[in-house]
């Protein structure tokens, strides 16, 4: 069997399903050694970083892959969840924002928008992207748990 980039990302990926990810960046290696900008493997390199919680090196793969792409939803809406994690939320915030500036339904750019203002002290404000967000995606998990928490901060906060 020829060795391909995309034989290397689908070994990589099977290795991320069964949380192997520290070989899986070895992989991803090789894939980006044969083509240095192969921007799935530079997303995908990124996601695993986070997932062993590397969030420096996350955020410098997410930097790297938003110079080839840089309006890709799903980057910065990664990048501003790292940036969250480390309490960076306005730039957590810029991120979302790009998201939304291009596409208004985006319910997961609402509802991490909503989680980092929230973080920032706006309650009232956080509850209205919850809201958003639950009014593109009613099922939405995180939109739910969130608003709820919101709502019940809001209550204590009033007695």
């Amino acid at each position: 069997m020829k060795v391909t980039p995309q034989n290397m990302l689908d070994h990589a990926h099977e290795l991320c399903e069964d949380e192997d990810y520290v070989n899986a960046l070895e992989y991803f290696d090789i894939v980006l050694e044969m083509e240095p900008n192969n921007l799935n493997a530079i997303i995908d390199k990124g996601v695993t970083f986070q997932n062993l919680e590397y969030f420096t090196k996350a955020l410098q793969m997410y930097d790297k892959a938003l110079l080839i792409e840089p309006e890709n939803s799903d980057v910065l809406i990664n990048k501003g969840s790292i940036l969250h994690i480390l309490k960076k939320y306005t730039e957590a915030v810029s991120c979302y924002d790009n998201v939304i500036r291009r596409d208004k339904k985006n319910a997961m750019a609402l509802a991490y928008k909503g989680l980092s203002i929230g973080e920032m002290g706006n309650v009232s404000l956080a509850i209205t992207y919850f809201k958003k967000a639950l009014s593109i995606e009613q099922n939405y998990d995180l939109a739910q748990s969130s608003l709820l928490t919101a709502k019940n901060l809001l209550k204590s906060h009033s007695k």
